[in-house]
């Protein structure tokens, strides 16, 4: 029986084994049309970028760029565009792929010439997410001391990203998004265990990363500079706040966020992270406070996976929950997406307008609105479908058994995936593709429940029968 006594073997051959599954997993799926859903986004800023050196807004600006330089914006962060340009430039026939799809979108022609076609990033995407599987089960070992549980852990965190599967065959930015997550909570756990401030240097310029790839989890800056500076007290070291290594974590991100502002105040005009991003989102999210009684109600069941839609289809008919489904005519998301355009062919542009718009909202619905974010935290817990509805109690007996034996490092570990769960559920939505984070949280506590508990209680039993 083969023995891996290197943890840098052990790592290697993980890395390789999650790269190699979700490799093929997600190279298999049907091939995307590369304007479906927010991919237009991006390619048409990698294309800007490319043809004109600009980085624009990409199809949100309603230029023909095809023709016409575009005007430099700042919509989404610069990151994952600039991966979808080195794709590009590293390989032709994707790129001809992208012009294509932007030429279609131009309405230059009807794009059934068009190749499908976008490997280079669907491996990048299995790279970036077998990257985000090892910094959690690496985060495992940290927490849990125990090699079994980095290769359960590891497990259990590929048989979730397989769940999810559908998403990463779309280029978005959920893969870089989970990779750049569980690495910088990975770096964090590392600072907290050794006390070398490098790893909270490092953990601020990931974070930056991933703050530069999706701006809401700026969130998190605020966070985990908390957590740096108080997170000590529970490995069993200093018990005054470490402000230090809480600097160094902040000057780090500072360094690798703050050009990406100094770009905006130059470029567009504003010192700010991004434009209409936010505004966009709320408008939105305003939608879900239309949600009836009996929605709300039904809402916490139906949110179960695999038995909780049928469920309630059985009892109070199959579209009793339409419009929770993004795809459904009168959806939720139909409804909040109309809305923002609406108001942007009328207005131009929603940042002027979002203030005027929010008090209006919140002077009629500000209570309707903090009930409704309820239902919707409950169902963006449920991450990856079956997955979640195997190893979300598991993670709720971890935080349990944690709390009671006042091991609270594994807490301050899964505290920012929940803080993203409520800001999502106050700002945005409920879809799992917002809350992918929680894969590691989960993965760890379905590992520290099998293999630190429920399997030594076995092997005490074992002899006595």
């Amino acid at each position: 029986m083969l023995r891996i006594r290197s943890p840098v073997a052990a790592k290697l051959i993980l890395g390789a084994f999650a790269f190699l599954i979700l490799a093929v997993s997600i190279t298999t799926r049907h091939p995307k049309w590369l304007t479906d859903f927010d991919q237009s986004v991006y390619i048409s800023i990698a294309y800007d970028l490319d043809r004109h050196g600009v980085f624009s807004n990409g199809i949100l600006d309603r230029v023909d760029s095809i023709v016409t330089p575009p005007p430099a914006g700042m919509f989404i962060g610069p990151a994952y565009p600039l991966l979808v340009l080195a794709a590009m430039r590293a390989d032709a026939r994707f790129d001809r792929a992208v012009a294509c799809a932007i030429e279609a979108y131009h309405r230059w022609h009807d794009g059934k010439t068009c190749e499908v076609y976008a490997r280079p990033m669907l491996l990048l995407h299995a790279a970036l997410l077998a990257l985000g599987v090892l910094a959690i089960a690496c985060s495992a070992e940290m927490l849990l001391g125990n090699r079994a549980a980095f290769w359960l852990t590891g497990i259990f965190a590929i048989a979730g990203l397989l769940g999810e599967v559908q998403l990463f065959s779309f280029v978005m930015t959920e893969a870089p998004v989970f990779a750049l997550y569980s690495l910088t909570f990975a770096l964090l756990l590392a600072g907290l265990k050794t006390s070398w401030r490098g790893w909270f240097t490092a953990a601020g310029c990931v974070l930056a990363l991933l703050c530069l790839t999706r701006a809401s989890y700026l969130v998190l800056a605020p966070v985990t500079f908390g957590l740096i500076a108080i997170g000590r007290r529970f490995t069993g070291g200093a018990a005054k706040p470490q402000w230090n290594d809480a600097l160094a974590f902040a000057v780090a991100f500072a360094v690798i966020f703050s050009p990406w502002i100094v770009r905006n105040g130059i470029s567009v005009g504003k010192f700010a992270v991004s434009e209409e991003y936010g505004s966009a989102a709320l408008i939105e999210r305003f939608a879900f406070n239309r949600m009836t009684a009996r929605e709300f109600v039904l809402a916490f069941p139906y949110c179960v996976p695999t038995i909780g839609p049928p469920a309630v289809g059985h009892l109070f008919g199959d579209e009793a929950m339409d419009r929770f489904e993004w795809n459904k005519a009168g959806s939720f998301f139909h409804v909040g997406r109309a809305t923002r355009l609406r108001l942007i062919e009328t207005h131009q542009k929603l940042d002027p307008i979002i203030a005027e718009v929010t008090r209006n909202e919140m002077a009629q619905n500000w209570w309707r609105h903090l009930a409704v974010s309820l239902p919707l935290g409950w169902c963006g817990l449920w991450m990856s479908e079956t997955w979640s509805l195997f190893l979300l109690p598991l993670f709720a007996a971890a935080c349990v058994v944690a709390a009671r034996r006042r091991d609270f490092l594994f807490l301050l570990f899964a505290l920012p995936g929940l803080v993203m769960v409520g800001l999502h559920a106050v700002l945005a939505n409920h879809y799992a593709r917002y809350n992918i984070g929680l894969i590691g949280p989960y993965s760890i506590g379905g590992a520290w429940i099998i293999v630190c508990a429920l399997l030594p209680r076995l092997r005490s039993i074992w002899p006595a029968r």
